[in-house]
């Protein structure tokens, strides 16, 4: 029932599906469908996006995992659920996110992480607002796609524990924080790290970005989250930090223009100048300036910088030290993933 299906999803018209833009990422009301409670993957749905699970058991409270300096990575988690569903343009998206972002974790060794503290671009909040529920539904927040994006499961816990740690942090960087216990995990964790950890075997805790979209606030969420990685608590930053422009994304035309290229090219330079930046301190200082960067409307409409705020987060949470990068092609674009370690 699925083939024909799948064979549409792969062919090369993906990407130029009539939707709008909005349906990438439009929040929508729950279905029926949509409020099941999670466990795993539907037993009738089989993608082959999907790594195999790693076998071993998470201890969240082991000595052994509590000594590791955790890192910290910003990804590019891509367009609602189509990493999940063939479409060949994430190709290299979802590689890195199968295989160099669990290297980084130390997934499958007495090295992993203990937890996860995920900053998402899809929960935008007045002030840091952090998921505390041990058990978490999944929020479909897109619209206009097959139903085995509506099928999808995640069933990592959470940690009230690890949420406490972190309200702590914030408020040792002089910020307050609220613990949320209703709210699902959107799509910026579930996507990502079902290619990241399918084993869901480390907790997460979700973390909303600052709707102000203030470098300075971000940068002080990243310093608070810092705190954590001694702990062995990993920080990842979920986002588009590269480039999140649906209008421009679904124009063919302005995507080949040479004057679009060139500044885009510009854009990519000055973001890696201020992210591998290797002191910390002034590598915020040159994010502050980020909307001054050639090509940064072109990147980020204004107004519409929450998939940039997890990388700043992350930046912050990086301290000192030269991050690593890799670079993987997105329609014809260049997107960079970072990672302090």
């Amino acid at each position: 029932m699925l083939a024909p299906r799948r064979l549409w999803l792969t062919s090369t018209r993906l990407f130029s599906l009539q939707l709008s833009a909005r349906s990438l990422c439009r929040a929508e009301p729950f279905q029926e469908q949509q409020q099941q409670q999670l466990s795993f993957f539907d037993e009738n749905y089989n993608n082959p996006s999907l790594p195999n699970p790693i076998s071993y058991s998470s201890n969240f409270s082991s000595t052994a995992n509590m000594t590791r300096r955790a890192p910290v990575i910003s990804i590019s988690h891509g367009g609602g659920p189509m990493p999940l569903l063939g479409d060949p343009s994430h190709a290299a998206i979802v590689e890195s996110l199968k295989t160099r972002v669990p290297e980084a974790l130390k997934l499958g060794t007495d090295e992993a992480p203990r937890a996860i503290v995920l900053v998402t671009a899809h929960w935008s909040t007045d002030e840091p607002t952090i998921s505390a529920a041990e058990k978490n539904e999944l929020l479909y927040d897109y619209h206009g796609f097959p139903s085995e994006a509506y099928k999808l499961k995640y069933p990592a816990k959470g940690s009230k524990e690890v949420a406490e740690l972190v309200r702590e942090s914030l408020a040792a960087e002089g910020m307050s924080g609220q613990l949320d216990v209703s709210r699902g995990w959107d799509h910026g964790v579930f996507i990502p790290m079902l290619l990241i950890n399918p084993s869901a075997n480390v907790p997460i805790i979700q973390v909303s970005v600052l709707a102000s979209e203030s470098i300075s606030a971000h940068l002080s969420l990243g310093r608070a989250l810092a705190r954590l990685r001694d702990q062995n608590i990993a920080i990842i930053g979920s986002g588009f930090a590269s480039f999140h422009n649906l209008r421009i994304m679904f124009s063919p035309q302005t995507l080949a223009s040479p004057a679009f290229k060139a500044r885009n090219k510009a854009w990519n330079q000055a973001l890696d100048d201020a992210v591998l930046e290797a002191d910390g301190e002034e590598r915020g200082k040159k994010l502050q300036g980020w909307r001054g960067w050639e090509g940064a409307y072109d990147s980020h409409p204004r107004g519409g910088a929450e998939h940039f705020m997890p990388l700043v987060v992350c930046a912050a949470a990086g301290g000192e030290g030269k991050a690593r990068v890799w670079k993987d092609e997105f329609t014809g674009l260049s997107i960079a993933s970072y990672c302090w370690e």
